[in-house]
Formats: C-alpha cells, sequence, structure tokens
C-alpha cells in the first residue's frame, strides 16, 4: 500500500489486499499471538505523516462503498472491535468512521451484561443490535468477550446461571463451535463480518495507562480495575491466542492489527474494512425503464419552471 499514489479502483483493491494479508488468520491455523504478531509492525511506513494519505484515501474509498451499501440495502456489515484495555478502539472508530454517513452507522459498546440480558442465552444481546441491511454496524468489545473475560474471571459464569451440564470441561470448544455457526448464518444470509483484534503489547499498554493518569482530561478513561486486568495479561494472551486459532473462518477471518502506533491501527482497520466492502461490490440500484422516463418527465417539469415569477 505505501508508495505512489494509484489511480484506478481496481489497483486500489490489489494494493489493499495485498497490504493486509499478513493480517489476516488463516483459518484452522494454531495461533500463538505472543510469537506469531508483532504489536510494533508498521509494514515499512516510518513516520505518522507517511500514513496519514494512506488513511484518507482509505475512508474515502469507504465513504463511497458505503453509500452504495446503503442504496443498495441487499447486504449488512458488522465490524467486531476486541483488544485489551487501551487497545484504541475509541480511536480507531472515531478516525476510520469520519468520513462515512453517520445515519448508515450503528456502534454499540457492551458493558457488564445487565440483569435483563443474563436472563437470555449469551448471544442474545448481541443479536438485538445486529446491523440492518444497507447498514455498518460497530461492537466495541462483542460476543468474544464470552471466551475472553469470561473464561480469564469463569466465576463470571456463576451470573450465567447455566444448567449443570453447560458447565462441562468443553464449554469453550462448544462455545467456539456456536459462535461459529452463528457467525456462518450471518453470512449466509448476506451479512459480512469484520473480526478486528487490536494487538497491544505490554509496555505500550503501561505508557498509555501513566498517561490518562498523568493528563488531567484523561483521567476520567482510567480505572484501578485496570490494573487488576494488566495483572492477568499472560492469561488473556492465552485466551486470545485460543479465540483467534478456534474462530478464524473463511467466512469471518479474524485480522490482527498491529496497535502499538495508533495512527497505523487506524490504516489497517480502514483497509480491512474497505477490502471486505469492494468484495460485496454494492451497486447503486438501476431505477428501471418507467422510472427514467418519469425522471425525464420530472426534469422538463423543473425546466419549465425557469425564469417564472416566485
Amino acid at each position: 500500500m505505501p508508495g505512489r499514489a494509484v489511480r484506478t479502483a481496481d489497483e486500489w483493491a490489489g494494493r489493499i489486499a495485498q497490504f493486509i494479508a499478513p493480517l489476516r488468520v488463516e483459518p484452522g491455523s494454531e495461533v500463538d499471538l505472543g510469537k506469531d504478531f508483532d504489536p510494533g509492525h508498521k509494514a515499512g511506513i516510518r513516520r505518522k505523516r507517511d500514513g496519514e494519505e494512506l488513511l484518507r484515501t482509505g475512508v474515502a474509498l469507504l465513504a463511497d462503498q458505503q453509500r452504495r451499501l446503503a442504496a443498495q440495502g441487499t447486504h449488512g456489515v458488522l465490524v467486531y472491535l476486541q483488544a485489551l484495555d487501551a487497545g484504541g478502539k475509541d480511536g480507531t472508530i472515531r478516525h476510520v468512521m469520519t468520513g462515512v454517513n453517520p445515519q448508515g452507522v450503528h456502534v454499540v459498546g457492551f458493558k457488564q451484561p445487565s440483569a435483563e440480558e443474563l436472563d437470555h442465552d449469551y448471544l442474545w444481546r448481541y443479536a438485538c443490535h445486529l446491523p440492518r441491511r444497507g447498514e455498518i454496524g460497530i461492537f466495541n468489545r462483542s460476543h468474544y468477550e464470552e471466551v475472553l473475560v469470561v473464561r480469564v474471571h469463569p466465576e463470571l459464569l456463576d451470573r450465567q446461571r447455566l444448567p449443570g451440564r453447560g458447565r462441562r470441561q468443553d464449554l469453550w470448544r462448544r462455545r467456539f463451535r456456536e459462535i461459529n455457526d452463528w457467525e456462518r448464518y450471518l453470512s449466509d444470509n448476506g451479512f459480512r463480518l469484520v473480526k478486528l483484534f487490536l494487538n497491544l503489547s505490554k509496555e505500550e499498554q503501561r505508557r498509555r495507562f501513566l498517561q490518562r493518569i498523568d493528563v488531567p482530561e484523561r483521567n476520567w478513561k482510567f480505572s484501578a480495575a485496570d490494573t487488576r486486568e494488566r495483572a492477568r495479561w499472560d492469561d488473556y494472551q492465552r485466551a486470545f491466542s485460543a479465540m483467534l486459532s478456534a474462530t478464524s473462518t473463511r467466512w469471518a477471518p479474524w485480522y490482527v492489527v498491529p496497535a502499538d502506533h495508533k495512527w497505523f491501527a487506524r490504516i489497517c482497520a480502514a483497509a480491512v474494512l474497505a477490502h471486505v466492502l469492494a468484495g460485496i461490490d454494492p451497486q447503486y440500484p438501476d431505477v428501471g425503464e418507467q422510472a427514467r422516463r418519469e425522471l425525464a418527465e420530472a426534469r422538463k417539469a423543473l425546466e419549465a419552471e425557469r425564469g417564472r415569477p416566485r
């Protein structure tokens, strides 16, 4: 993707596909997050300002494709953003979606489940917020919390009130299968899934936490619970590795986005989303011969009004 400006849509699509290929988790592969993916990777782009044009181009491509997606009204797109605390999810949403029509985007952030949500199966609350056809939905955290946070903190299962057989030793393998089946169902029904894991190093998370403590305007973003979760770093890395290994599928692959450099993470997120939309290739509807005749008549009537007194 770095290099001279590329002018045609097909050339851009090819460059984007090549750019994001190293981020894709090959379905069926075994992932060791710490060994297989570098959080500081920058794909040869040395400085933030060198990547600004790339981000602008990606956002422009997204804006065009989103207009077509909304007009066609056949497919929907759902973006999952998963990361540890301070991974940059909010900033990624803000910068990548800056050029699209907000009427066509729906963002949902998932916190701890409510009492009502716990009265249902673990996927219910996520299904309630799925995008419509023609819409881009963004989940800031997602149903993958059910195999990440809940796996690292199995005491949370008590609140879910599962029957005895629901807590067998194969719980995580079963949930992986259920999630894969649900995502295949969504894909078969015209909803494309964009799964982004923002991969942050432990040192960069430490630096960002200190910044949240030292900068008064960012104090509200820090919680003592963040440091407690940081103490479970290795547990989370194992949970992430298992998740990526088990749920990167042909119909819904994971992309591991290097997140130590926020600007580069945003370029990657825009590129993956543009790639998925290019694969859909949404088109403006053909209005048909009758509608074209009606448009021509409307034009004549409007042009006839030219010069008339108001």
